[in-house]
């Protein structure tokens, strides 16, 4: 199959530190090469394949201070859009911004949205550009656009091999993610401090987020048996993660998957994390984890982390939440895709078709019944 990958320019594929959507098109572009498909990968220059690459940009916008992102991204679709012709399907992964050109595609294509979209804005973008084909990447994440044309549900994959399973755990609870409110680091903070744990951070500030750091998080790092590290890439995610006794995940947002919860799992690590958003679909409550909903119950959560088996959580992740198993899940919605488009052009071939043997019909009609008249005319004369 001819496959076109689309994937945002802010990172590289894949990132080279933070970055959840490049890092899940790296894992399923690279599988699907794996598995002997055409792949063309339209990413920023730095990023690093085994499939055809096309970049807009030499660099990844982020970390080349790029002021206006929609103008590479402009450049890519056209430059997609040229080359539609060449591809079986294109799968977007840019959110909405390509939404007008799908909408102009005879190519077939999903979009995966891997965002949230409980903001009020999508509603009527979501609404305009109904037709377009997505693909969620948990079922709670379609909650707020029901209306949208959902394709499926595929859960985020990583690769097997890309974690190891630890054993034995340090004495330690671990923080990974962006350094935002609603990730939850003063939470976690707070469940480690009640605990008598140490607590390690790994994470990213975005510039949008600095005031906030600034102000709220940056004077509890103060506090004795917090240590903060900062963004951290996927080698350095092995100790980080495997070393740890659990994941703090305590979100106050609808998280619409939560990719870090699997790599923790991936190393047998369990998962604290708040009921919100794709929580109860990733993590299976007194096996993979523990779902709580308050302060208090992570507390006491933390307090019963050995009755939580290592190696189970390490199956839980292999069982669902590799990049073979998503990768299957996307190739079955791709043919899914191209029989919906070869019966939507077959469709619409078929009134020309009824309409070019009516006329036909007609046609021979008329000149019956004029050989008829003229029959009758030439009786009469006699």
């Amino acid at each position: 199959m001819k496959i076109a990958q689309v994937s945002p320019l802010i990172e590289s594929v894949p990132p080279r530190q933070y970055g959840g959507i490049e890092r899940i098109v790296s894992y399923l572009t690279e599988e699907l090469v794996a598995q002997g498909h055409d792949v063309t990968l339209f990413a920023s220059g730095d990023s690093v394949t085994s499939a055809r690459l096309i970049a807009p940009c030499k660099h990844a916008l982020r970390l080349d201070a790029c002021q206006e992102s929609p103008a590479h991204h402009l450049v890519m679709f056209e430059e997609l859009y040229r080359r539609a012709a060449d591809f079986d399907i294109i799968h977007f992964h840019t959110g909405y911004q390509h939404f007008p050109l799908g909408r102009r595609l005879t190519t077939p294509h999903i979009t995966t949205q891997h965002g949230r979209l409980d903001i009020a804005e999508l509603e009527g973008l979501n609404r305009e550009f109904h037709e377009i084909p997505v693909v969620s990447i948990s079922d709670s994440q379609r909650e707020p656009l029901p209306y949208a044309n959902w394709q499926g549900t595929v859960y985020n994959g990583l690769p097997l091999d890309l974690y190891q399973y630890r054993a034995k755990a340090e004495d330690y609870l671990a923080f990974l993610g962006r350094a935002s409110p609603e990730k939850g680091i003063d939470e976690a903070i707070n469940i480690a401090r009640q605990t008598g744990r140490k607590l390690k951070i790994a994470a990213k500030v975005d510039l949008v987020d600095k005031h906030y750091f600034a102000k709220t998080i940056q004077p509890l790092l103060k506090q004795s048996g917090v240590e903060f590290i900062g963004e951290i890439n996927d080698a350095q995610k092995q100790d980080f993660l495997g070393n740890a006794s659990a994941l703090l995940f305590p979100i106050s947002w609808p998280e619409p998957f939560g990719l870090v919860m699997t790599e923790a799992m991936a190393c047998g690590t369990p998962v604290i994390a708040y009921n919100r958003g794709a929580v109860p679909e990733v993590i299976e409550h007194g096996v993979s984890g523990f779902i709580v909903n308050t302060q208090q119950e992570a507390i006491h959560a933390v307090g019963q982390l050995d009755t939580i088996d290592r190696q189970q959580c390490r199956r839980v992740f292999e069982q669902r939440f590799s990049s073979q198993r998503m990768t299957q899940s996307y190739l079955r919605l791709y043919e899914q895709q191209i029989r919906q488009q070869q019966k939507d052009e077959l469709h619409k071939k078929r009134p020309e078709t009824t309409n070019h043997a009516l006329q036909n019909l007609i046609t021979t009609t008329d000149d019956t019944l004029t050989t008829a008249v003229t029959f009758t005319d030439r009786t009469s004369s006699l």
